[in-house]
């Protein structure tokens, strides 16, 4: 089946990724709007909420490495399109829901593995199928969707918590999902090379990747991590991913919004400054692919980690008004994660064109880890000290300590700069 646009059509298929990471992204980040309404209809505690939204984004994480080696062998379309129908009914089915197991159940279990399977890892693998050129761009632009989904959407899932109410958010967000299931059907062939096509910026000619067998999924999973457990590269990458998570979508993703409740910030308000975050993010790591194709990628790693630590350990000495908040929202958001594009490219130079994926997605995994490290030990720490300044503090330090990490990386003597106009 021939497709529109020639070998253009790499884009649209970027463009449907780009939409299923954007809502993905956005229900991962619909625990922390309902953290406020949840404690108000149940009496839950804000602990055993965040348990569920750490939950979440641990299996969203350990789900990666499986997903990126399911899409060899189930494919990309099916692997995607079964785990959208999948978030639909679990966050479709919590609308039901009055006991904390039960929200576990649905938001921290069954909706954790269904996003996991539409994430950077699915960005990677089609970034890697469908181009050659310009695989530094749109890596960014498919990264930063993820933030961006996380964040754009939150005032409006604020407004709808606070006023129809939660049941009313976690219905829209299940039809949203399940809308998205058969658009990404139509939109995603497997390979450019099944419409008669090669990927953007390849030679005429070019083959398809070979399809593993549905029987090697585990085997690829765990092969790959194998191998680039051997390299001290691996250990690098995921522990600076695993702070990478700590530092954004767990902490900031899930109790910001808490946070400026407690300095008297309206839910919305501050909603509201994260969505901006979103916007720049958008900024920030389309930016960040483009550098990515152009300078040395630890050197980029160092200046984000570095920055960001900065400004977590500055934040809660703010004083929370309109200004302070906006300039810590454009400024942390230009940051947000554009740690991606660098983290693809040396996990790719290290380990390979095909393993680069798979490991990537254990090294994402990592990401996850940390960041329901922080969803929980901050609900933890805010329980027991009535505050955020530790959470956000130690937050800081890691960052610091993950940008000395990055210079410690080496790059195969083949890594050379490429520039490209």
């Amino acid at each position: 089946m021939t497709r529109p646009f020639g070998q253009n059509y790499a884009f649209v298929v970027a463009g449907g990724i780009f939409l299923a990471l954007l809502v993905t992204a956005g229900l991962r980040a619909a625990p922390g709007v309902m953290m406020v309404p949840l404690e108000q209809a149940f009496g839950w505690s804000r602990a055993s909420i965040s348990f569920a939204a750490g939950l979440g984004i641990f299996l969203y994480g350990l789900t990666g490495p499986f997903a990126g080696a399911l899409m060899q062998s189930f494919g990309v379309r099916r692997t995607v399109v079964c785990a959208l129908i999948l978030m639909s009914l679990s966050t479709g089915l919590s609308a039901l829901m009055s006991q904390p197991w039960q929200f576990v159940a649905t938001w921290g279990v069954l909706a954790g593995i269904g996003s996991g399977s539409v994430a950077m890892v699915m960005g990677a693998t089609v970034v890697n199928r469908w181009f050659v050129a310009r695989r530094g761009l749109m890596l960014g632009l498919l990264s930063a969707s993820t933030a961006t989904g996380t964040l754009i959407f939150l005032p409006a899932m604020a407004a709808i918590a606070t006023g129809p109410g939660w049941q009313t958010l976690v219905l829209t967000i299940a039809v949203i999902t399940g809308v998205m299931a058969p658009i990404l059907f139509f939109l995603l062939p497997e390979h450019p090379q099944d419409i008669g096509l090669v990927p953007y910026g390849a030679e005429p000619g070019t083959p398809a990747q070979p399809t593993a067998k549905a029987a090697d999924t585990l085997n690829n999973a765990f092969g790959a991590l194998v191998r680039a457990a051997r390299k001290p590269t691996f250990w690098y990458l995921f522990g600076a991913f695993f702070v990478c998570g700590l530092t954004t979508n767990g902490l900031v993703g899930v109790h910001m919004i808490a946070f400026c409740a407690d300095h008297g910030l309206p839910e919305v308000q501050a909603a509201g400054v994260l969505a901006l975050m979103g916007i720049f993010d958008l900024i920030g790591t389309t930016a960040s692919g483009w550098l990515t194709d152009r300078y040395d990628p630890r050197k980029l790693l160092f200046v984000y980690y570095a920055l960001r630590g900065l400004s977590l350990i500055a934040l809660p000495f703010l004083d929370f008004d309109v200004l302070s908040l906006t300039m810590f929202a454009v400024f942390y958001g230009l940051d947000w994660i554009a740690t991606v594009p660098p983290t693809v490219k040396l996990a790719t130079e290290a380990f390979g064109e095909r393993d680069g994926p798979i490991v990537f997605g254990w090294i994402a995994a990592g990401h996850q880890l940390g960041a329901a490290t922080a969803a929980i030990s901050a609900g933890l720490l805010r329980a027991a000290e009535g505050r955020y300044l530790e959470a956000f503090v130690i937050a800081g330090l890691t960052a610091l300590a993950a940008a000395a990490a990055s210079l410690l990386i080496q790059r195969p003597a083949s890594a050379t700069p490429a520039p490209q106009p």
